[in-house]
């Protein structure tokens, strides 16, 4: 009998330590299994919106940053990004990622110069002689960062996580009937530009109407327009600019500074993972160099086909409008920072920075002018802007 009870004892703890291992084996083979029961449920997804046209490169830009995040994140984060309209206007980007309609978008600071017109200091504003590249240096590294956290705070958009990227060239004066040899060529014109060089080209006597891009050529067209700017050989080529002009005046000082703005929603950021964000931020810093690339081969192919297939005369303009811009300018200047504390808190930030690194860039960095026309100075390229002629005055 006693050996029949130890017997049974003994099955019964087998059985029961057999039951504890399986148990163990089950709890960690679920503890193993966890990743991918999390994965099971799919990545995250974001859907963004961007301020340009589907055709514009603007959009492809916004494109390429978000091919960008969602390879380097291995497909756990997924952004899709739409055109401009596909669910709120260009000029309503902001407000609609600030409520969580959007999860993010890719547009510029200018297209919220309604809000508050410091905002555009880090676009449309004067650069001081710094180049939209050094802006961002300002903007990382000058406290251009923390001033626009600030600033964005002080009109109640608090909901916004923002990143400057993609350094843009310097834009041209703009397209027009005919060229532009003096600034009263401008007077009553019905111009489009945006920001703060509403400001500026309101001062030289025009009457300014702030389009997005989409609308620009077809305003033009139907004679809404006399003249007007966007950016670039590539966007001005491919949204239709000389179809109606031929004719486009370069190189002016009411946007040489401009860069493009990267937004998130915040609270859908703030859940993210922590190194999904440490990827976000290097995304945004790759793509804008990889933008700036781009964009130097991009503009240069379309600057040839503008004026050898599309037959657009270039022309420079005037040394005596440029003058006056940034004349008015500094009168601009004077008057919003009377107006506008943050407006003047910032434009102080601009001005150390760019009295220290204007310095420096002209001291240190050579004009490439001189080794460019010994190598093709003597060819015939189709790429030199003319000057253009003043009329003659009539008796």
């Amino acid at each position: 009998m006693l050996k029949r009870t130890r017997q049974t004892k003994e099955k019964e703890n087998v059985t029961r330590r057999g039951f504890l291992k399986a148990a163990a084996a089950a709890a960690g083979a679920a503890t193993l299994g966890f990743p991918m029961i999390a994965k099971a449920q799919g990545p995250i997804s974001m859907r963004w919106q961007s301020t340009w046209p589907t055709k514009d490169i603007f959009h492809e830009y916004a494109l390429d940053f978000a091919k960008l995040v969602n390879d380097m994140t291995g497909g756990d984060l997924k952004i899709e990004v739409l055109p401009a309209g596909a669910v709120v206007p260009a000029f309503g980007l902001l407000d609609a990622v600030a409520k969580g309609t959007l999860d993010g978008g890719h547009g510029v600071l200018g297209y919220h110069y309604g809000k508050q017109n410091a905002l555009a200091l880090w676009n449309s504003g004067p650069c001081f002689g710094l180049d939209a590249n050094m802006m961002l240096a300002w903007h990382k590294y000058g406290g251009g960062k923390e001033l626009l956290t600030k600033l964005y705070a002080s009109i109640g958009i608090t909901t916004v996580i923002s990143f400057l990227t993609g350094p843009m060239f310097t834009q041209p004066l703009g397209w027009f009937k005919k060229p532009i040899t003096k600034v009263e060529d401008l007077k009553g014109m019905k111009f489009r530009t945006n920001g703060l060089a509403i400001d500026l080209f309101t001062m030289m006597g025009a009457a300014v109407n702030a389009l997005p891009a989409a609308e620009i050529v077809p305003a033009l067209d139907r004679g809404l327009l006399d003249g007007a700017e966007f950016n670039n050989a590539t966007s001005d080529r491919i949204l239709g600019f000389p179809d109606v002009s031929k004719v486009c005046m370069l190189q002016s000082y009411h946007q040489s500074s401009e860069s493009f703005e990267i937004i998130f929603n915040k609270p859908k950021y703030d859940a993210l993972p922590a190194k999904m964000k440490a990827i976000i931020t290097s995304a945004v810093e790759a793509s804008s160099a990889d933008m700036a690339w781009k964009s130097v081969d991009r503009y240069s192919k379309d600057y040839i086909k503008l004026q050898t297939e599309d037959k657009v005369k270039f022309y420079k303009t005037p040394d005596s409008i440029l003058q006056l811009q940034v004349k008015l300018w500094d009168e601009i200047l004077q008057k919003k920072s009377a107006e506008n504390p943050m407006f003047k808190e910032i434009i102080a930030s601009q001005l150390a920075f760019a009295e220290r690194v204007s310095k420096w860039d002209s001291d240190y960095n050579i004009s490439q002018r001189i080794a460019r026309n010994y190598f093709f100075g003597k060819k015939a390229a189709p790429a030199k802007a003319e000057s253009p002629k003043a009329e003659p005055k009539k008796k």
